[in-house]
């Protein structure tokens, strides 16, 4: 009988305690693993060990006790997150807006100015639907945005994608598959439009160009005149975007 059946199965967290926290992980197996690892989410604050197939689930215990101020130092860097509800202020666009729950009334979300003239999201809808309401609009601003910007780019090109989709990814703002499919977070509508701009642009050129070769950058240069600015914005600040909602 193989080691897999005989061991009971992997429990979904373990859980360590550091100056009277607990701090929950989840666990992990991957096959290919050489050695436990430990990782700490600059965008969510998940922590996850990921083991060997053969690794003992007490040895993993060990482990995590052992990092326990390793772990919580980088939870304290995870910037706080920020619900969709009212009065919460998120970037649309890069300007600070605040959430305005108008009315109870189901009705429309849009963007006008406060009494102070701040902008802000205006909802009308009960208290508890705020928060769908709320992504339900950004990712209809994200998409409206995006393509936009396809079609700006689509002449220059001579290409337009097969289809574009918005999805919440952690690790890649956008991509493109061979395809011709675009796929984009609809996170960006809280950037700068100058950064939306240009993952369109470099999702573009995939089109084109199935690589990131020399040929690749200099075909995405003559596209976008904002490469480098909006890498560097994404660099310093494409982490904190995953704080909101």
């Amino acid at each position: 009988m193989s080691f897999a059946l005989l061991r009971r199965p992997d429990p979904d967290h373990l859980e360590v305690q550091h100056e009277g926290a607990s701090l929950q992980i989840a666990l992990r197996r991957r096959p290919t693993a050489r050695r436990i690892t430990l990782r700490v989410s600059a965008a969510t604050g998940e922590v996850v060990i990921t083991l060997p197939s053969r690794t003992a689930v007490n040895t993993a215990q060990r482990f995590a006790t052992s990092h326990a101020g390793w772990i919580a130092a980088r939870l304290a860097r995870v910037p706080e997150r920020v619900v969709f509800a009212p009065d919460a202020v998120l970037p649309l666009r890069g300007e600070p807006h605040r959430v305005h729950l108008r009315d109870t009334r189901s009705g429309t979300v849009r963007v006008e100015a406060g009494g102070e003239g701040e902008p802000v999201i205006s909802v009308s809808c009960e208290p508890a639907h705020v928060p769908r309401r709320v992504r339900d609009f950004l990712t209809r601003e994200a998409r409206r945005d995006l393509t936009e910007a396809v079609e700006r780019y689509a002449p220059l090109l001579g290409q337009r994608p097969a289809r574009i989709t918005l999805r919440d990814t952690r690790s890649r703002w956008g991509s493109c598959t061979a395809r011709g499919e675009l796929n984009f977070s609809w996170r960006l509508i809280l950037a700068p439009p100058m950064v939306l701009d240009y993952l369109v642009a470099h999702e573009m050129a995939h089109l084109r160009e199935m690589n990131h070769s020399a040929r690749y950058w200099a075909l995405l240069g003559g596209l976008c005149p904002n490469v480098d600015a909006a890498e560097a914005w994404l660099k310093r600040n494409g982490t904190s975007l995953h704080r909101y909602g």
